[in-house]
Parts: C-alpha cells; sequence; structure tokens
C-alpha cells in the first residue's frame, strides 16, 4: 500500500511528461544494466527479474495515471478557459493582432495621400466626436441619460431608472467577478486573506498538471498567507468558488 502511494505521487509528478511503453522499457533497461556492470556476479538472476518486475510496475503506473487523468485534465482546462473567459480573449487578442498587421501593412504600402484624403482625417475626428457626444446624451449602457423637467433638473423617477439600468448591467462574468460577488453576498466579504488565494488561483489552476510549478506556487501562496493576523478557513475559499463556478459553468 506504502509503494503503491509514493508512485502514484510520482505518476501526477509526470504528468507533464509523455511516458510511453518504449520509453519505459529503454529507461527499464538503462537501469538493469549499469545494475549489471556494477554488481557483476552479485546480481543474480533473481535480483534481475525483480528489478525488471518492479520498473514495470512503476512505468505502468506512470502510464495509468497520465490516461487515467488527463480526462479530468482537460476538463479542469476547459472549464476554467470558460469560468476565465480565456478563449473569447484569446481570439479578440488574435483579432486585435491581425487588424494592427493590416493596417500596418496598409500604411507602408500607400504613399503620399491627397489633399482630399488629409482632409477626411479631421472630418472623420468630427464625426467621431458627433458620435461620443450622442452616445454620451444616450448613456453608456443603452438606456437615455435622465431627462430634464422645466426647470432643467432631472426627476427622481428618471435618476432611479438609469441607477436600475446601471445595476441590471453590472453582472458579474468573470470568476474574479463573480468570486468578489459571491464573498459578499455570503458573507465573507471582509475576509481578505480570500483575495491572497483569489490572486494565485489562476496560476495554480493552470499549472494543475506540472507538479513543479504547482508546487512552487502553493508555497508562494503560503509564505503570503502566513503574514495574515487572523483566523483562515480554507472551506469557506471553497463554498464561494463552487458557488462562482456554477454560475459561470453552466455545463
Amino acid at each position: 500500500k506504502g509503494l503503491k502511494v509514493v508512485v502514484e505521487t510520482l505518476g501526477f509528478q509526470h504528468l507533464d511528461l509523455e511516458v510511453t511503453i518504449p520509453r519505459v522499457i529503454i529507461f527499464r533497461d538503462a537501469i538493469v544494466d549499469l545494475l549489471q556492470v556494477e554488481l557483476g556476479t552479485r546480481f543474480t538472476p533473481k535480483a534481475k527479474d525483480g528489478w525488471m518486475t518492479f520498473l514495470n510496475y512503476v512505468g505502468g503506473s506512470y502510464i495509468y495515471v497520465r490516461v487515467k487523468f488527463s480526462e479530468r485534465l482537460k476538463i479542469i482546462s476547459a472549464s476554467w478557459a470558460q469560468a476565465t473567459k480565456k478563449a473569447v480573449d484569446e481570439v479578440a487578442a488574435a483579432e486585435e493582432a491581425k487588424e494592427g498587421e493590416e493596417a500596418q501593412a496598409g500604411e507602408e504600402g500607400s504613399g503620399s495621400r491627397s489633399g482630399e484624403e488629409q482632409v477626411a482625417g479631421p472630418a472623420a475626428g468630427k464625426g467621431t466626436d458627433a458620435a461620443q457626444a450622442g452616445k454620451k446624451k444616450k448613456g453608456w449602457f443603452g438606456g437615455s441619460k435622465s431627462s430634464s423637467n422645466k426647470g432643467g433638473e432631472a426627476t427622481s423617477g428618471d435618476v432611479a431608472a438609469s441607477e436600475g439600468d446601471f445595476r441590471n448591467t453590472s453582472v458579474p462574468t468573470t470568476y474574479d467577478e463573480m468570486f468578489m460577488f459571491n464573498s459578499a453576498v455570503m458573507g465573507f466579504g471582509n475576509h481578505i486573506w480570500m483575495n491572497e488565494v483569489l490572486a494565485s488561483f489562476d496560476t495554480i489552476v493552470t499549472n494543475v498538471s506540472n507538479s513543479y510549478r504547482l508546487q512552487e506556487e502553493c508555497d508562494v501562496l503560503s509564505l503570503r498567507m502566513a503574514k495574515y493576523k487572523g483566523s483562515i478557513n480554507l472551506p469557506e475559499y471553497k463554498a464561494v468558488m463552487l458557488a462562482s463556478l456554477r454560475s459561470l459553468c453552466k455545463d
């Protein structure tokens, strides 16, 4: 049982490596040959069989752990990307980079512009200013800005309506925003130590398959939380985390 625990732990530490049967055979034969050279006649056939059986068990356990838990790691990565909107951000960044390259290529390919094109620049700027003014007049969240009465003062009903529109549009859409919202609703808003875990949580989840980087991130988080003066109850973070992920990961 103790050997099983140790081998499983080593298997998790090798998740970031592509462990295959041919590679296990190469490693096993190299170790056995080394023992054969160093021990000579003392390395009996029974000892050789024992070492080969042991190394086969260890290598097979590595492969088993990788195959069994790779699907779970994919689920974690996919759900976390959905919760943090990383996929959308990456697509938007790629589109912006592509547009920037096209614009740069267009500027390099174009020579001196005509007088009409130079005049069109200020006109376009005026159009943009007019659009901004119209947007401000209409309101950034799609609702009309509070109109003024005959005396030039906004009515209380208009102010309440504008505030209601603002509250309706500020819905949390990312994990950090949803976590802060749920922590306040669940009464954990004054638990400052949760912010430390939240700041490191993205890196921890992203590197869940890299045991060495995961250990480093956990050590750094432990050092940061050690400076906190007060009680720390990690199940409280777990409750808020699960509530946030349920709201963001529908599938």
